[in-house]
């Protein structure tokens, strides 16, 4: 029996989860935006927690509306507005479809689509994005997004990249060891991740969930020493889910968007993975990640 975190609320046609204080588990990588000392030189308040870290605030929040079948069927698509810092506290809200009521979950209709985001304690918006089940008529919010491509010649950071670019396939694995080892880096740890659950095998996070369909694509990510690197947005969308541990699966990839903005480079990523035994496809994933100019030596000039 799956433990349902028992701080989840329902008022004013909207679910809340509990107040999270992620830890910053990667502040000690000097060259990255989650140490303070490089995050603050490109204009953070401090390291940052990785976006996707946030994603599983809304597993439990998914299941608790939906039942067990959002880890197969259920969609998680969220872009981050405001980099959160060490053990700040955060928490997930989902709009509630009219009419739920306690009483009425979980869901049994299929097609659903409802606003979520994600706040601190102030009020401050950190995310935003949308939580579902199946395929609604309306796209996800990140699907919904017009993704803007900016001349090669202009791209510096991001120089080489195109549109179209391919990645993979690669077997990746995650075992049941490698799971756990990896909880302490979110904070809503669902007995799911780690004993077992209905579906045989552990299951993945919406967190770990990302991280292995990027496990493979290792060669996506080769600009580290030409910008500081920060998550923008990610969608996870489970196909004929769960992701399950000790299960092998093939990660493909490829780059859907790359541009220039104002004070960043960034390009959209996305990503499938399927089962390696049966090639069905068990999930997919979009994902934004932004490089800074501040602090770039591609853009000494500016």
């Amino acid at each position: 029996m799956c433990i349902i975190l028992d701080d989840i609320e329902i008022k004013d046609g909207k679910m809340f989860g509990g107040w999270r204080a992620p830890e910053n588990l990667y502040r000690g990588l000097k060259t990255s935006i989650h140490d303070d000392n490089v995050a603050q030189k490109v204009g953070m308040r401090g390291g940052t927690i990785p976006g996707t870290i946030h994603l599983s605030l809304f597993a439990p929040l998914g299941q608790k509306i939906f039942g067990n079948r959002w880890f197969e069927k259920g969609t998680v698509s969220m872009y981050y507005t405001y980099a959160t810092i060490d053990k700040e506290e955060v928490r997930a809200i989902i709009e509630l479809p009219e009419g739920t009521t306690k009483d009425s979950l979980p869901l049994t209709a299929d097609d659903v689509q409802c606003k979520a985001w994600g706040e601190l304690r102030s009020g401050q918006q950190i995310m935003m994005g949308t939580i579902s089940i199946d395929n609604p008529k309306e796209p996800s919010y990140l699907q919904s997004l017009e993704l803007k491509n900016s001349p090669p010649e202009e791209l510096r950071i991001l120089e080489g990249y195109k549109v179209g670019q391919e990645f993979g396939p690669e077997e990746v694995l995650i075992s049941q060891d490698a799971a756990i080892k990896g909880l302490p880096g979110i904070t809503d740890r669902l007995e799911y991740y780690k004993e077992g659950s209905p579906w045989g095998n552990s299951i993945l996070s919406p967190s770990a969930s990302f991280g292995v369909m990027t496990m493979g694509l290792t060669a996506y990510n080769k600009t580290w020493d030409k910008g500081v690197p920060f998550f923008g947005a990610t969608e996870v969308k489970y196909i004929n889910g769960p992701i399950l541990v000790d299960v092998p699966y093939i990660a493909k990839g490829n780059i859907a968007s790359a541009g220039v903005s104002r004070k960043t480079e960034y390009y959209w990523l996305d990503a499938t993975l399927e089962e390696k035994e049966t090639g069905k496809l068990v999930a997919s994933m979009r994902h934004m990640n932004r490089y800074m100019k501040a602090g770039s030596p591609v853009y000494k000039d500016q």
